[in-house]
């Protein structure tokens, strides 16, 4: 059972769609806690116009939505490569390794179906050929 789950893993884009689907949930959440409760923090220190604002340009003083928040930008830009760095390091390599273990004949492919499977498959589509046919009869 354990062998046919890997071999489905190892097909194809399985791991490139589970790749897509921990980077836009499970690990985004996370580390957008951290950059919001650590990092965002520690760029809004720096500055701007004004520092409750964070790293900024206000371009007209009375209109609050004139607002240029880098900081913001610079937030979102930390919380992808942090994301990217983890799903690449938990996923990505291991998968690549076992990949290359294949290639090299260390670790055994996806199983092809045997002699026998086959022929029962075979049987099992005559028998059903046949039945259609002795209904039309």
């Amino acid at each position: 059972m354990f062998k046919g789950f890997k071999d489905f893993l190892m097909r194809g884009n399985v791991v490139d769609l589970a790749v897509a689907v921990v980077i836009g949930s499970a690990f985004t959440a996370i580390v957008t806690a951290f950059t919001n409760g650590l990092i965002k923090p520690l760029i809004s220190t720096i500055g701007g116009t004004d520092a409750a604002n964070g790293l900024g340009y206000q371009i007209f003083e009375n209109n609050k939505a004139t607002f240029l928040n880098f900081g913001d930008v610079i937030n979102a830009a930390i919380n992808f490569v942090l994301v990217a760095a983890v799903v690449y390091f938990v996923i990505v390599l291991p998968v690549k390794h076992v990949q290359e273990r294949r290639k090299r004949g260390q670790e055994p492919g996806p199983s092809e179906p045997t002699d026998v499977e086959l022929l029962i498959e075979i049987r099992d589509l005559l028998r059903a050929q046949a039945q259609r046919d002795n209904g039309r009869d």
